[in-house]
């Protein structure tokens, strides 16, 4: 995710508990453009993880496996046509409208899913690269991340080789943001499993464990 802003340490991307109280009056209140839709009776799967990772395959992989859908990165589309048009990268100003696009293209998909939805990010993803390149998050974006459920999260090991585009920004910081993944799931008390191999083996691997989960 490429920004005007510099990279932060890691240890700078976890909020402070004092900011609880306020997450929590803030999840009450979120607008309906960040509200995820209820009971739609979908298990939801999310991948979060580095650049270059192999998230996008492997939640196309597994919609392909079990006959679903998948949602895709609305960020991509989003800031590869900010670059055509002006060669600039993600700015803050972004962020929201980043956020409510990738809410509505998730809720659209859970609505034409069977039995589960692969998701290729989420605001969560969006909330650690808030802290990551600017030490903050706008705090609406933030409350509707920690609300949003997801019945299982992988988190994808940097085991597969890095492919350039006009987007992608940290080739040699891949490990240091998956470690911030792991880092903010554990801070906010969201179980995750750590996923790699080789194409086969991921989808093989997540095959068993929804198995377990949805016998």
């Amino acid at each position: 995710m490429p920004v005007n802003s510099r990279t932060l340490p890691v240890n700078n991307l976890i909020e402070s508990s004092s900011s609880a109280p306020l997450r929590m009056s803030l999840s009450d209140t979120l607008p309906d453009t960040l509200k995820m839709d209820a009971d739609t009776g979908v298990i939801k799967v999310l991948v979060l993880g580095a650049e270059s990772t192999g998230k996008t395959t492997l939640c196309q992989d597994l919609a392909a496996h079990f006959n679903t859908e998948w949602t895709p990165e609305y960020m991509r589309p989003y800031l590869q046509h900010k670059w055509d048009k002006t060669q600039t990268s993600c700015e803050w100003h972004d962020l929201m409208p980043i956020a409510e696009g990738q809410v509505s293209l998730e809720n659209e998909k859970a609505r034409l899913a069977n039995r589960f939805l692969f998701c290729d990010t989420a605001l969560f993803e969006l909330m650690v690269y808030a802290y990551w390149y600017y030490q903050k998050c706008p705090p609406q974006l933030e409350a509707a991340a920690l609300t949003h459920h997801y019945d299982l999260i992988l988190l994808t090991e940097v085991d597969v080789p890095w492919e350039a585009d006009d987007l992608r920004d940290a080739p040699h910081q891949r490990e240091e943001i998956r470690q911030a993944f792991a880092d903010a799931l554990t801070k906010h008390n969201k179980p995750f499993r750590r996923i790699g191999g080789n194409r086969e083996q991921r989808v093989a691997k997540v095959a068993s464990w929804l198995n377990q989960l949805n016998p």
